[in-house]
């Protein structure tokens, strides 16, 4: 058997699948065969389905990736129920008798749908495998082989891959595998021409010019095969009408190639002649080696930190790792440290690889042009070889074979720094187990991890730990120590990016040594975040030119997503925010951020929000600011604040629906997001999420002059941050809701805000300005004749002068609020104000009154099903009843109270209450109940920084010294 036969297997002679089972055809139209026998395969969807799962054979497909190959972007909605439909059928075809036990070859896995094929049951592994057979032999030198295997191979084509079928993804995949098929054909000639055939190629190539009129390569064979078979003159005739349909067609000249074969024939140059009988033995036999490579370039001597990320490297060299090309890929973001972490490690483990080492640069993201190609990177491989020129073969394919012969059966350490994509790296891959990959790429190349098996590690900014020692090894540990204040900071100016802390260290060092950090801080203080700071000496060091190698690769949507998302305060954006930054849908932006989190340019800090270090936003800022008009940010800032001010409105009322007031809120502009917070669940989740986020959008806001936005998002977040302790921005909030109402000159406005102003005051224990902010809205609401306002003023105003302790005043405002509310028939807010009236009469000595004014209260909230009303009017029957030593009665209603509280997350009261039980349960003896219900009210009020929290400790306290006294009596007792 030849070499050929054996590289394509006997399957591919015979057309017999080894072993019995099904073989799968798609070089020509779909079919499947068990023996002899046609299996059929459904309907022409399904066969779609089973043809996108064949050319992905032996890796899993994620189902919504079989979904887009199969429908692209017009996918049916219930294209997931048709997948499986067509799954199920085709397991149903293709293996009729194991259906019950699952397919062995269909199978679903946690990374998606896996269709597993032995060796020799596809045509299109076993034409791959003829034709890197044929590689490898050619760049041995057996020719012979070489043809043979690309001759078997090509005949297993029987038409169009898949014809007869079209998907979006599948019609793409027909056209690159129709140009593997016509590459391999080129180079079968190519042999063939070098074996002396030429006699037996004219006719072929004569049709296949007819067909591929632009493959310049196919029409080059020809000339030479007609000038070998001695038809010179058609060789020249061939040339000329090469020459006028490319300029018909194209306007261009023939290429270089064809020129120059041009000449030779018109020159009837000796080498053209066709070979006297080739003898393998001559052109065979492996090319010599004189030196071990070592291309590595110097490690830092200071190199510091990434203590985790080389134990996570130095994990990936086991025992089984020698079994197969290790390929580690480091990824990052723009001025990271990715090179110098990959070149540090590479000294670290080279002793392992005997072989040599290799490192070239792929400029992926390189300032100067673009990225290498292919050809010069294996050419730049072959030299580190020094195979001779004369023995590099013309052919890209066939240079790449001659590179992984060279490399088999050798252990290497290979470094492909700053790749592009996955295609730059695949064909620098050796070929045998032993040797060892490291990549360093901006982009996150998930084919690689996917056909290859590689490891992808992340490579994060520096900790403030790290920066601190990178630092002290490039200045000096007692310049640091000095003022490490000033180096904190830094620390902080430079995002703990290590090239921006290089540029700055690199200034720092060529300063005079009495120079004090300080000034240095002081001068990146006074860059307010602008890039300038880091400007160095050439672009390899300048952190704005860095950046812009990775943004200028970006598509034009990417580009303009990031720009504006340095126009976004941050510091992290979701899917729907940011969809109503740039007006566009949902799932357009999360294609683009896809895009931008692969390049590294944002993280996905955590699912579905992405952020990105500060360096980045003020580097996106710049962008914005050159490329897009004021108008176009402004627009961009008011759909951002239209998304989060109107997300907060409905996830406020999701939590908080029991809420009294209500304002128009202003209309949304077209091409908003709105996030999913239709449950208490969602919303609750939102607010966590997008905490920092609102507050940095509101100061954002009020720079922009949205004062409508300002105040109605203060108002939409009132809820959230009073019930859950976040009191000191709720005061900061209002009061910037104060100045825009203001400055919108709208009195109701002004009214509404100065009263939760009041309210956050009185929270933080600032009463006086408080009660003033309360006289102020009152003002107002008396001007506008605004008597349901009036009465919440009160309302507040009477929550103030309870915790002032000052509870004749508090009656005073509870009773003005319950009659302004009675006549507008307000009967919410009229069973609230009686439950304060009760409560004050409580809080005066006054319970059996106190507990009839809250006991009517319930009565009339229960007939209004105000469900929050009801938890505040139980606390006040829960203290009367301890009052009049009703306990049990008193723990029950405080049990109730705190149930709804708890619904309605508002912690503080709900704390208030736990204390309270607390209180009672004493009194009634149960000391150990108490303290439980303490415990409860504690460790709510320290997380909300409540200084009540002192109070419940000394309560819980002095029941430990109760128990450990009565412990002692008792025991003296026994």
């Amino acid at each position: 058997m030849s070499r050929g036969q054996s590289a394509l297997g006997q399957e591919a002679v015979t057309g017999e699948p080894a072993g019995g089972g099904v073989h799968f055809d798609v070089l020509g139209p779909l079919r499947a065969r068990r023996g002899d026998v046609d299996v059929p395969l459904g309907s022409v969807q399904q066969r779609v389905v089973l043809a996108v799962l064949l050319l992905h054979a032996n890796r899993p497909i994620a189902r919504q990736q079989l979904i887009e190959a199969i429908w692209g972007w017009d996918a049916p909605t219930y294209a997931v129920n048709l997948l499986q439909k067509h799954v199920s059928g085709l397991r149903r075809a293709i293996e009729p008798d194991r259906v019950a036990a699952g397919s062995p070859l269909l199978t679903w896995t946690q990374a998606g749908y896996l269709l597993k094929l032995a060796p020799g049951r596809l045509d299109l592994d076993n034409f791959n495998r003829g034709v890197e057979s044929a590689r490898l032999a050619r760049a041995s030198g057996d020719l012979a082989a070489a043809a043979t295997s690309l001759h078997e191979g090509l005949r297993l084509w029987r038409g169009m891959a898949c014809e007869g079928l079209s998907s979006p993804w599948l019609d793409g995949e027909r056209d690159r595998l129709a140009e593997r098929r016509i590459t391999a054909i080129e180079e079968r000639m190519d042999i063939d021409l070098a074996l002396g055939r030429h006699f037996d190629l004219v006719a072929e190539l004569q049709q296949l010019t007819a067909e591929h009129p632009l493959r310049e390569r196919l029409r080059g064979l020809l000339m030479l095969a007609l000038y070998r078979s001695g038809r010179v003159s058609e060789a020249l005739a061939a040339f000329r009408d090469t020459r006028k349909y490319l300029r018909d067609e194209l306007g261009v000249e023939p290429g270089q190639h064809l020129q120059e074969l041009h000449q030779q024939i018109l020159s009837t140059d000796s080498s053209l002649n066709a070979p006297a009988a080739i003898d393998p033995v001559q052109v065979s036999g492996p090319v010599p080696q004189t030196r071990i490579p070592a291309q590595l370039p110097h490690s830092m001597a200071d190199f510091t930190g990434r203590t985790e990320e080389l134990r996570d490297l130095d994990s990936l060299l086991t025992a089984e790792a020698a079994d197969s090309v290790l390929v580690a890929m480091i990824v990052g973001t723009p001025g990271v440290g990715k090179t110098t972490l990959a070149v540090q490690w590479a000294h670290r483990i080279k002793a392992r690889f005997p072989d040599g080492q290799l490192y070239i640069n792929l400029r992926g993201f390189d300032p100067g042009g673009p990225a290498m190609e292919t050809p010069d990177a294996i050419r730049g491989f072959l030299d580190a070889f020094e195979v001779p020129h004369q023995r590099i073969p013309v052919n890209l394919d066939a240079q790449a074979a001659l590179y992984r012969s060279l490399t088999a059966e050798r252990r290497l350490l290979i470094v492909l720094d700053n790749a592009a994509d996955a295609d730059q790296v695949r064909p620098l891959l050796p070929g045998s187990p032993g040797s060892a990959v490291i990549v360093t790429t901006r982009n996150q190349l998930t084919g690689l991890v996917a056909a290859e098996g590689a490891h992808s590690l992340f490579v994060d900014l520096l900790t403030l730990a790290e920066a601190r020692l990178f630092l002290e090894r490039r200045l000096g540990a007692d310049r640091v120590e000095a003022d490490l204040r000033a180096v904190d900071e830094i620390i902080v100016s430079c995002a703990r990016l290590p090239l921006a802390l290089s540029i700055v260290a690199a200034r720092a060092a060529v300063m005079p040594k009495g120079f004090l950090l300080g000034a240095l801080a002081a001068e990146l203080r006074e860059a307010q975040g602008l890039l300038d700071a880091f400007d160095g000496d050439d672009d390899a060091t300048n952190v704005r030119a860095v950046f812009s190698w990775s943004y200028q690769r970006l598509s034009e949507p990417a580009q303009r997503l990031f720009r504006l998302l340095g126009w976004h305060p941050g510091p992290s954006i979701s899917i729907p925010a940011a969809a109503s930054l740039a007006g566009v849908t949902a799932s357009q932006v999360r294609r683009t951020l896809r895009q931008l989190a692969g390049a590294h340019l944002v993280q996905e800090s955590a699912p579905g929000r992405f952020s990105f270090h500060d360096l980045l936003r003020a580097y996106a800022a710049e962008q914005a600011e050159r490329i897009d008009s004021e108008a176009d940010r402004r627009a961009a800032s008011e759909r951002v604040l239209d998304h989060y001010l109107h997300t907060a409105h409905r996830a406020g009322f999701a939590m908080y629906p029991h809420r009294e007031d209500t304002i128009s809120m202003v209309t949304t502009q077209p091409g908003i997001v709105i996030a999913e917070v239709g449950d208490h669940q969602l919303a609750a989740e939102w607010f966590v999420a997008e905490h920092p986020v609102i507050l940095a959008i509101l100061r954002h806001g009020v720079d922009l002059g949205f004062d409508r936005h300002v105040y109605q998002l203060a108002w939409a977040l009132a809820p959230y941050f009073d019930y859950n302790g976040h009191w000191h921005d709720f005061a900061e909030t209002q009061q910037a809701a104060v100045l825009a109402a203001r400055r919108l000159g709208d009195g109701s406005a002004v009214a509404l805000t100065s009263r939760l102003l009041g309210v956050a005051s009185g929270r933080l224990g600032r009463y006086d300005q408080g009660l003033e902010c309360l006289r102020q809205a009152l003002d107002e609401y008396r001007r506008l004749d605004d008597f349901a306002g009036q009465a919440h003023a009160h309302r507040n105003s009477a929550a103030i002068c309870d915790e002032q302790g000052r509870y004749r005043d508090g009656l005073e405002h509870a009773r003005q609020a319950l009659e302004l509310f009675r006549p507008i028939d307000d009967r919410v807010g009229e069973g609230r104000a009686m439950n304060a009236v009760g409560w004050f009469h409580l809080q005066l000595g006054e319970e059996e009154r106190g507990l009839s004014v809250c006991l009517q209260a319930l009565e009339l909230q229960r007939s209004t099903g105000d469900r929050y009303g009801q938890a505040e009017t139980l606390d006040s029957l829960g203290y009367a009843h301890f009052r009049l030593g009703h306990f049990d009665d008193g723990r029950s209603a405080f049990e109730r109270a705190i149930e709804l509280y708890q619904v309605f997350d508002d912690r503080y009261s709900e704390a208030n209450s736990l204390a309270r039980l607390g209180d009672t349960l004493e009194a009634a003896g149960d000391l150990d109940a108490a303290t439980a219900a303490w415990e409860r009210a504690l460790r709510i009020l320290r997380q909300l920084g409540h200084p009540d929290a002192d109070v419940v400790h000394s309560k819980i306290s002095g029941a430990a010294r109760g128990k450990a006294t009565l412990a002692g009596r008792l025991h003296s007792i026994s």
